[in-house]
């Protein structure tokens, strides 16, 4: 069995990431050090975040989505302003990305494409979420 979690954790969530560590550092100005910090990362992945050596792939699917797009920035101002002042209020946010990536079926074609087995099903798991 291949859930489509297998597909988000190896390429949706290193995508958002580099969405949200780039909204931190170029809009709301913070340092690497800092926006490293507030996302549990080393100064050194949140570089590689930032040179599209992580997360690159799946980044302009995600860009498509404006509702994505809206959560990302809200979870990055909420860190910049330090509203996100536990992990699990970061881990909803990232939660409600996912959702909201595979509702829209943006995480279907990259699913199907990483597990040829799945050609021919017709899968309706995450649009009926």
């Amino acid at each position: 069995m291949k859930p489509p979690c297998m597909t988000i954790v190896k390429h949706v969530l290193p995508a958002v990431r580099a969405l949200i560590a780039k909204d931190l550092t170029e809009k709301h100005g913070l340092r690497k050090i800092n926006a490293a910090k507030k996302l549990g990362l080393s100064p050194a992945a949140l570089t590689q975040y930032q040179k599209g050596l992580r997360g690159r792939g799946f980044t302009e699917k995600i860009l498509q989505s404006k509702n994505a797009m809206e959560l990302i920035t809200e979870t990055a101002e909420a860190l910049a302003n330090g509203e996100a002042a536990s992990s699990e209020s970061v881990m909803v946010k990232l939660c409600q990305i996912c959702r909201t990536l595979r509702k829209e079926g943006i995480v279907c074609a990259t699913h199907y494409k990483e597990f040829p087995e799945l050609e021919g099903v017709e899968c309706t798991v995450c649009k009926k979420q």
